[in-house]
This record gives C-alpha cells, sequence and structure tokens, in this order.
C-alpha cells in the first residue's frame, strides 16, 4: 500500500514557515548556479552569433585573435586571389583587409578606463557582416578621420555618442554614426578606415582578411591551399569557429567559478534541509506510527518523506530560476580575457541551463531528505505509538 502524494504536499503546506525558510536557501543556491550558467552561455551566444558559417577569418598561425595577428600586404593580395571567394556587384572580390588595435576609453561616468577594440575596415566589411545596421548618422567617409561606433561604446564610454569626438593615435577622431550588431561582440568595437588607421597606429600589417564563400562547401579545400602556400603563415577558420575559440577560456572560468560556488551554498542549502526534514520526523513520531499501524510499510514511510524533500527542492529549484529569468533584461560589461578588451552582453537562459538547475535543485532536496526518511521508516510502531 503506497502513500499518496497529496500527503506529502499537504505536510509541507502545515509547516509553512520552515517549508518557505527551506525553499528560500534551495532557490538561491539554483538562482546563484543558474546566473553563472547564464553569464558563461551569455558569453558564448554573443561571440558565436557574431561570425558567419560563409565568412572566413585568416590571421598569422598560432596568432591566436585579430589582435596578436599579422598579415603584410603581399600575404593580403595572395588571400585575396582564392577562386573560392564570392563576388559581388560589378565583379569585386567580396573581402576584406582588416585592422584590429586596442586603445583605453574611460566609462562614463565612472572615468574607469577600459580596452576598447577599433577595428579598420575595408570596402566589403559591411557587406560581409549584414547583420551590423547603422541607426544614427551615416558611415565614415575613405581617407577621412571619421569613425562608426557600436552602441554599447555609445552608451558606455565617453566621447563614443554620435556628433562626438575621441582622441586617439595622435589624432583627433569624429564620430559621425552609431551602428547595432544585434546580440554580437561588434557593438563593442569602433570602426574607421583601415588606411586610415594603419598610418595613424604606425602598423605596416593588417590584422586579418575576411572573405565570403562562394560555396560554403568549399572551405576545407581553401583553408588547405592557404595553409599550406609556402608564400604564407596564415590559419584560415570559419568566422563562428573563430570567435568560438575567443569565448572558450572566459566561459569555462565561469563554469568554474559557478560550480565551485553553488557546491559551497548548496552544503548549507543541503544541510537545511535535512534539518527541516529531521524536524519533521520527530514531530511525527505517533503519526508514522498510525501509519505503520494500518499496513503501510516501511517503503512507503521512506517514499513519503523523500517526496517531501524532493518536492521542497523542485519549489526552490523554481524559485530560483523565475528570480534568474529576469536577469536576461540586463546587459553585463566584462573584459574578455582572450583578447583583452571590454565585451558587453546579456544574460542567456536556455532549456539546458533550465534542466540543468532543476536537477541540481532535485539532487538537493534527496540528499537533504534521505536520512531523515530512513529514519522515519526504520521506526518501530510499538515505541512510535508510545510516543503520544
Amino acid at each position: 500500500m503506497k502513500i499518496p502524494l497529496s500527503y506529502s504536499l499537504r505536510n509541507l503546506m502545515t509547516r509553512r514557515l520552515t517549508t518557505f525558510l527551506t525553499a528560500a536557501g534551495m532557490a538561491l543556491v539554483v538562482f546563484v548556479f543558474a546566473a553563472v550558467l547564464m553569464l558563461a552561455e551569455g558569453l558564448q551566444k554573443t561571440l558565436t552569433e557574431t561570425g558567419s558559417y560563409e565568412n572566413v577569418v585568416v590571421i598569422r598561425k598560432a596568432a591566436g585573435s585579430e589582435v596578436q595577428s599579422g598579415i603584410d600586404r603581399i600575404q593580403a593580395s595572395v588571400i585575396e586571389t582564392q577562386p573560392e571567394i564570392a563576388t559581388g556587384s560589378g565583379g569585386k572580390r567580396l573581402a576584406a583587409k582588416e585592422l584590429v588595435v586596442l586603445i583605453a576609453l574611460p566609462k562614463r561616468g565612472t572615468e574607469k578606463p577600459s580596452n576598447i577594440v577599433i577595428r579598420g575596415i575595408g570596402e566589403h566589411s559591411m557587406l560581409l557582416r549584414p547583420q551590423v545596421k547603422l541607426v544614427q548618422g551615416r558611415m565614415p567617409r575613405p581617407g577621412s578621420s571619421e569613425i562608426i561606433a557600436g552602441v554599447n561604446i555609445a552608451k558606455r564610454f565617453q566621447g563614443g555618442g554620435l556628433g562626438e569626438s575621441l582622441r586617439f593615435a595622435v589624432r583627433d577622431w569624429m564620430v559621425v554614426g552609431v551602428f547595432d550588431a544585434g546580440n554580437t561582440s561588434f557593438n563593442s568595437e569602433i570602426w574607421g578606415d583601415v588606411d586610415q588607421f594603419m598610418q595613424a597606429f604606425r602598423r605596416p600589417a593588417y590584422s586579418s582578411v575576411i572573405f565570403k564563400l562562394s560555396d560554403p562547401s568549399e572551405f576545407e579545400r581553401v583553408k588547405t591551399r592557404i595553409e599550406n602556400d609556402p608564400r604564407l603563415t596564415q590559419e584560415a577558420m570559419r568566422e563562428p569557429e573563430y570567435y568560438r575559440k575567443q569565448s572558450e577560456m572566459m566561459a569555462k572560468f565561469l563554469r568554474v567559478l559557478g560550480l565551485t560556488l553553488t557546491i559551497i551554498f548548496s552544503l548549507g542549502a543541503v544541510i537545511g534541509a535535512m534539518i527541516t526534514m529531521y524536524s519533521s520526523v520527530a514531530n511525527r513520531v505517533f503519526e508514522i506510527g498510525t501509519l505503520r499501524a494500518l499496513g503501510f510499510q516501511r517503503k512507503s514511510i521512506l517514499a513519503a518523506f523523500l517526496a517531501e524533500a524532493i518536492s521542497l527542492g523542485l519549489i526552490g529549484g523554481v524559485a530560483g530560476l523565475f528570480l534568474a529569468s529576469f536577469l536576461q533584461l540586463y546587459t553585463v560589461s566584462t573584459m574578455n580575457w582572450q583578447t583583452f578588451s571590454e565585451l558587453a552582453f546579456s544574460f542567456s537562459l536556455t532549456f539546458e541551463i533550465i534542466y540543468e538547475a532543476m536537477s541540481f535543485a532535485i539532487i538537493m532536496g534527496f540528499v537533504g531528505g534521505v536520512l531523515p526518511a530512513i529514519r522515519a521508516s526504520r521506526m518501530d510502531i510499538i515505541e512510535a505509538l508510545r510516543a503520544s
């Protein structure tokens, strides 16, 4: 004979205060666990969505990022001649030679400086990135000291707004436009004419060459040709793969940090659940004896008390995830350790995170309730009835 689940739920409702406090502790743990996973997911999502599957990024071998890469003009010209590159209007190849450097800019309100990506773009850079839309102003004129800024730069950094000016590389640069690149890392960059940036920063080489494939299935062929060409010292990657690698170190750190904090906090939550369940057993000795006298077996008592503990975990898990879901409304800004530049991104809640958080909440409830449930199931009928 089995004890119905409604019996366990009614017992939780009877002890509203202890149920609330225990579930609140579990909710805090789930909130922290989910928040850190959402942070890591948001970082990876922002970077991986930056790239297009049809685009190829070419950088110097072992450079790791565009900031550390260098491609001289002759090598860039060789890369541009690859037959797999798509052509646009007028028969021009859809390729762009770009320069990426870092500068420090003060944040609005705090004066605290942070590294910002400056990207020198070519004629086809915008065509290669259709997700980038100009939302204010106009494009910079070629050969001028004009720049456009991502929306995160315009909002967060001094001199980054439309009509404002920035001074770097011993020159003044006028912001003539603001662009929105959706949920991508481009929103945290400043773009301008590549030739002007190379002169201003005294850089003789490009950082990367970006091009679009006429047929995405031809990637392996062009990759092999570029990496085996004795004139070149570059490697080729699909754009999404390149940006995924930019997020690996930071995302791994965030997940390890989240797991560490969660384990520490979960110990307190499990102990709280255990105390609650032991208290429940102590206050219901006669009730347990009555259930045994009515014919309920030890395993039914064990299952009933485990159901209470797991229900506490479920309540805490739902509450923690509900609170964590509101984090998606916020944008955070931090330094990407692989590029050493400022990156703004949002928390991202996925079904995988929901599954992991709820599973963790159930495990906390089970671990906190298993010992009290075993104690309740092993009570002697006669001694339990005498406790009244």
